[in-house]
């Protein structure tokens, strides 16, 4: 049973019907359909709206299932994805099932939860970054990851600490228009067909005598993708507001913005009537019903509105800009970040050219290694942003074997997968798998410690021959055991040797 509201415009004035009365609109997952002019019509093989449709996102809060699971729900989820680092996956299923339980609080006292920030520590390669990410993958959530090293103090040359709450804001616009593009992909097919029909037959119910085919038979064609090559007179519809792409991301005013779609409204010519093909009628169709069905300003006010509820920004190389004497090239503006980021973190509304974002419920996830500094020494008032402190270790052998087999994308079953595309069946023993991780985990002990990362160079330098001359394996099975490995990682263990005698 379908439900909506229809509207209908009478005279000027909108009349609201109930959803008893026998018209019914089609209603996508949130959003809600309001109808202006003729009425909606539902055909039993597909939902099809007819009349000038225009839609508008329901705000309500629609809870992610993700977010509704138990905390220790959320870490069997990221076990699939992730070894190790128990305590990083509590605190964050905590974080995001906070999340939830904030929604059911009442309204006057959910205004004072806050989330709890977290701050990792640990060495590169360890996961740091992948829980976050994953957590924010899962949950349907804008993510964006910087390095704090990145920006500078106001007043100094570089990069705003505000510039991360716009970037996360214009990833949020694009989550949200792929997502409800996803939603609306059947609804704009159906439109996109019916409008190509029209240009192939004419705009008319009845099928016309004197021709040797009918309507029917010629959408049958279409379906099938029959009728791709036919050429017919179209004329694409002019966007004024499109940007050209070299353009696109550079900011410019709002006065020279305003001048220029004042000036395009003159100068741009009407594009004529000219010949295309359906196949290249299709796409640009598509983008115009898109923008019929999901306006500009319903996406952005969505995304604001997912920003601030569900945004997780994940700032790295936090250790990186606490100012230390052994230090040598220090940033002056070091300390200064720090203050910049205390109201960022704490709640602040910040201006974007979309609208202005209110920080106060975002979740920062901080991180770095700490080596040369610890925690306590970054600002006390920062440092009392980031209640959750969670310490992550090296990664040891047995662990670096277990990210070779057990994540549910492991890199072993990406590599069998892109030499399967030349015919190449490629396989590990156990013992050639445990052997690599024992040569990664030596290796990151002698040289320098990268944790996981390690495991991609020791990879490549193994199935470096196969990868290069694949098509000599066309057909055979390829089986790399533990003599494999040690005859291709003989160089590689030598250098690795004699890095430690080098000052």
């Amino acid at each position: 049973m379908l439900s909506g509201v229809v509207c209908r415009s009478v005279r000027g004035k909108t009349l609201r019907l109930s959803p008893s009365t026998s018209a019914v609109a089609w209603r996508a997952p949130s959003l809600h359909v309001v109808m202006r002019g003729r009425w909606g019509r539902w055909y039993s093989s597909t939902a099809q709206v007819s009349g000038d449709v225009e839609f508008k996102y329901d705000l309500n809060n629609r809870p992610n299932e993700f977010l509704s699971l138990q905390p220790e729900e959320i870490a069997k989820e990221l076990d699939k994805y992730i070894v190790g680092q128990a305590d990083a996956k509590r605190a964050v299923a905590v974080a995001m099932r906070n999340r939830w339980r904030r929604n059911k609080v009442p309204e006057k006292l959910r205004k004072e939860i806050m989330p709890k920030n977290i701050l990792m520590i640990g060495p590169t390669g360890c996961g740091k970054t992948e829980v976050a990410r994953r957590m924010a993958k899962l949950a349907e959530a804008p993510f964006i990851k910087v390095e704090a090293t990145k920006y500078t103090e106001v007043g100094f040359k570089g990069a705003d600490v505000d510039q991360i709450i716009k970037d996360l804001l214009e990833i949020a616009i694009r989550l949200v228009k792929e997502r409800e593009t996803q939603k609306l992909k059947q609804l704009v097919k159906d439109k996109v067909d019916e409008t190509l029909l029209d240009l192939l037959v004419g705009k008319t119910d009845q099928d016309d005598p004197q021709q040797t085919f009918t309507r029917s038979e010629v959408k049958q064609s279409l379906l099938k993708g029959l009728v791709e090559n036919v050429e017919v007179n179209y004329e694409p519809r002019v966007n004024s507001n499109k940007v050209p792409n070299n353009q696109q991301n550079v900011k410019f005013p709002a006065a020279v913005v305003q001048l220029q779609s004042i000036f395009s409204a003159f100068i741009q010519p009407k594009p004529k009537k000219t010949k295309y093909f359906i196949k290249e009628i299709r796409p640009l169709e598509e983008e115009a019903q898109i923008q019929n069905f999901l306006p500009e300003e319903a996406i952005v006010k969505r995304a604001i509105f997912e920003t601030e509820e569900y945004g997780i920004v994940f700032i790295d190389e936090l250790d990186k800009i606490i100012p230390t004497s052994g230090r040598f090239h220090a940033d002056a503006s070091d300390e200064g970040v720090q203050r910049d980021l205390l109201p960022l973190i704490e709640g602040t509304k910040i201006t974007t050219d979309h609208g202005e974002v209110d920080t106060s419920n975002i979740l920062f996830i901080t991180a770095g290694a700490f080596h040369h500094s610890k925690p306590s020494d970054l600002l006390a008032e920062l440092q009392g942003r980031l209640p959750i402190r969670v310490q992550l270790h090296d990664l040891n052998e047995e662990e670096l074997y277990r990210i070779l087999t057990e994540p549910e994308a492991h890199a072993i079953k990406q590599y069998r997968a892109l030499l399967k595309t030349e015919g190449v069946d490629l396989r590990f023993t156990d013992e050639a798998l445990r052997e690599i991780a024992k040569i990664t985990s030596e290796v990151n002990q002698t040289v320098e410690n990268i944790g996981a990362r390690r495991l991609s160079t020791v990879l490549e330098r193994i199935l470096e021959d196969i990868s290069f001359n694949a098509s000599n394996y066309k057909a055979q099975t390829v089986i790399i055991d533990k003599e494999d490995v040690d005859a291709h990682m003989v160089e590689f263990k030598k250098k690795a040797d004699l890095k430690q005698y080098i000052l």
